[in-house]
């Protein structure tokens, strides 16, 4: 039994330590760091527990760290388990409840909404409490397969046992855990790639094709969008940028994986004139900008733990100056496709609506991607077109 409550103090140390300023999963990376005596399964269990506390949100917050994270394991855990038998054997027995059930039990005046206390600023179509029931669990993984490969990876998958399911022609789903890097050729054959993420394909296939398009995926990030967008467009002429020359570097040896060759990249902040970098129009700009993150936070929770509201406002500007300054470059006729993983409206409606009012677009479609329902990310998407 003192080993499992050696993680639940390892968890507590560690939560005292973390303050959000990076990413958990590099903190937790540097905490065992320095402290090589726990092995992998340790500290996967203890990992477990920070991440339970986290999930909590906004909710219990004023109860000690360690009833924190018991409280958080009961509510995260599917089924009994060894772990949560040894911290609080009491909630062991009904650890295969509803999250719902779950919540009564630790408190029969638990509203959930708790977790996640801005409903008010929620996109329109969102369902406040199964959004906040989902940030209890983890996503799943979701595979995109691409072009003539879908039949070659359902096959090596079966050969390997690994369980999965077909959504729609060309995504498939897994549990979270399961290997693939080794087994798959990742950005050849498939793109590992959120479903929400995938659906923003739905707006794509709107766009009319009736000449070879100019791209810039303006965000670009590691290039899954423009991976994406080469599939379904077909030879498309390619620029992307990012405000980061090392995620650059990321994305070339992706494209490079993924056979894309011809493309043109380059650096640059886009709160700034683009001019020095870029003079030419494009067909089509997807900006999928930085936001909140509030669509991914069953990921990280630990942003939702440390978010504060003032952010969606600082978020807004942020977007209005990109928004600005690459809206120049699109043609006349041409698209922009603006997408955010966020679930607040100042960063999604009311960005389309500033899109619409300031530069004259008009909206093609608008779609809320709800991911709560897949164990997917949430996320917004909006098809914009610039007049003739």
């Amino acid at each position: 039994m003192s080993r499992f409550f050696s993680y639940l103090n390892a968890a507590t140390e560690i939560l005292n330590q973390y303050r959000g300023a990076e990413p958990f999963t590099f903190f937790l990376k540097k905490y065992f760091s320095q402290h090589k005596k726990s092995g992998s399964k340790d500290r996967k269990y203890i990992a477990h527990l920070c991440y339970c506390y986290f999930r909590l949100g906004k909710a219990m917050k004023e109860i000690a760290v360690q009833e924190r994270i018991i409280t958080g394991l009961f509510i995260c855990s599917q089924a009994p388990n060894e772990l949560l038998e040894q911290l609080k054997p009491e909630c062991n027995e009904n650890a295969g409840l509803s999250i719902q059930k779950k919540l009564a039990i630790v408190s029969p005046s638990f509203p959930v909404t708790d977790v996640f206390p801005w409903a008010g600023q929620l996109s329109d179509g969102i369902e406040e409490e199964q959004f906040c029931y989902s940030l209890f669990v983890q996503p799943d993984l979701f595979l995109r397969l691409r072009p003539g490969h879908e039949e070659a990876v359902k096959s090596k998958l079966k050969k390997q046992d690994i369980l999965f399911e077909i959504i729609g022609d060309d995504c498939l789903v897994l549990r979270n855990a399961s290997k693939v890097d080794a087994l798959l050729l990742i950005n050849k054959e498939a793109v590992i790639q959120d479903y929400s993420s995938q659906r923003v394909g739905e707006l794509l296939r709107k766009i009319e094709v009736k000449h070879q398009l100019s791209v810039w995926d303006c965000c670009a990030a590691s290039g899954g969008k423009s991976i994406m967008v080469k599939d379904i467009l077909g030879n498309i002429d390619l620029t992307v940028s990012d405000v980061r020359e090392s995620i650059l570097a990321n994305l070339r040896k992706r494209f490079s994986e993924a056979g894309i060759n011809k493309y043109k990249s380059f650096a640059a902040d886009l709160t700034k004139p683009v001019l020095p970098f870029l003079q030419q129009q494009f067909d089509l700009i997807i900006a999928d900008v930085p936001c909140s993150g509030s669509g991914t936070w069953s990921r990280t929770p630990e942003q939702l733990y440390y978010f504060d509201p003032v952010k969606t406002e600082e978020y807004s500007m942020l977007q209005h100056k990109i928004i600005d300054t690459v809206t120049k470059q699109l043609k006349p006729g041409g698209y922009l496709l603006y997408i955010t993983c966020s679930v607040f409206k100042k960063e999604n409606e009311l960005q389309v609506s500033y899109i619409k009012e300031k530069w004259g677009l008009a909206e093609t479609e608008t779609s809320v991607l709800p991911g709560y329902n897949e164990k997917a990310d949430t996320m917004f998407a909006s098809l914009l077109r610039k007049p003739l």
